[in-house]
């Protein structure tokens, strides 16, 4: 775990509904007027995956920083499998509401990235918790792409055949296998190939970036289109050269640049 994560302070979040505890770190905001930015990461991540750009983001703009791992990943409870097709959206409407609820944030801004993206996008556009400023996306997906799943079907191997289920478990433990197979059995299911939140985008009332490498193996710039084209409020797209599916993580300085100029615009 990086440093600057590792020096925040721990939060456990306890869900409502069955008491199953998120792991969560913690921030303070460099002002106390100053929004926080609330974390949703992948479909592979979590509070340890985002690395130090939470904290040199939380640096460059005064915000505090809420981060913290699904159900069934990092060092959350575990959670039943397999996940259903709509898991994101139960994540962006119910569980995602919960958590800010619990912790009491007040104005906020959420940074998601790929499935983490999705769930904002779903949370912004129809129970947008009172406080959001914003929404920057990072490789989210609003519709089911074929190269995703193509994508999705090569990690299979490599999780099975190769080092990604050991690289994997340094950060999820004894939730390694959840994590993976939650995520990859249900992109990879059938009836996923029509799974869409397009209809949540018109609800958006608030400023988003959508960010995505122009060599995103997950995903085409058809989704940061979409985004543009059809969410409620102000877009901006970011598409950035020479970058997969980490933005944040493989173009990190340039990004940071980009979306603290977005958050800093927003108060």
């Amino acid at each position: 775990m990086d440093s600057e994560i590792a020096l925040a302070l721990p939060l456990d979040i306890v869900l409502p509904e069955r008491g199953e505890r998120l792991e969560g770190v913690w921030i303070e905001p460099a002002a106390p007027s100053a929004p926080t930015l609330i974390f949703l990461h992948e479909g592979l991540g979590c509070v340890a995956l985002w690395r130090d750009f939470p904290a040199r983001l939380a640096a460059a703009t005064g915000c505090g920083v809420l981060i913290y791992s699904r159900l069934g990943y990092g060092r959350s409870d575990p959670c039943a499998l397999p996940r259903p097709i709509d898991f994101m959206h139960h994540e962006g409407l119910s569980v995602l509401p919960a958590v800010i609820r619990q912790t009491g944030i007040g104005e906020h801004i959420l940074v998601g990235h790929s499935d983490g993206g999705s769930i904002a996008l779903i949370h912004a556009g129809w129970v947008a918790t009172p406080g959001l400023k914003g929404v920057v996306t990072l490789a989210a997906h609003v519709f089911c792409e074929a190269l995703t799943c193509e994508s999705i079907a090569d990690a299979r191997v490599r999780y099975l055949e190769g080092d990604l289920k050991a690289r994997l478990a340094a950060y999820h433990g004894d939730n390694t296998d959840c994590a993976f197979w939650g995520w990859n059995d249900v992109w990879l299911h059938p009836d996923f190939r029509h799974w869409n939140i397009e209809a949540f985008l018109p609800g958006i009332g608030v400023p988003v970036l959508a960010i995505q490498g122009e060599k995103d193996p997950y995903g085409t710039r058809a989704q940061v289109d979409s985004i543009r084209q059809k969410t409620g409020s102000a877009v901006q797209v970011a598409m950035i050269p020479d970058c997969g599916h980490a933005p944040h993580l493989e173009k990190k300085d340039a990004v940071l640049a980009t979306v603290g100029e977005f958050v800093r615009s927003l108060f």
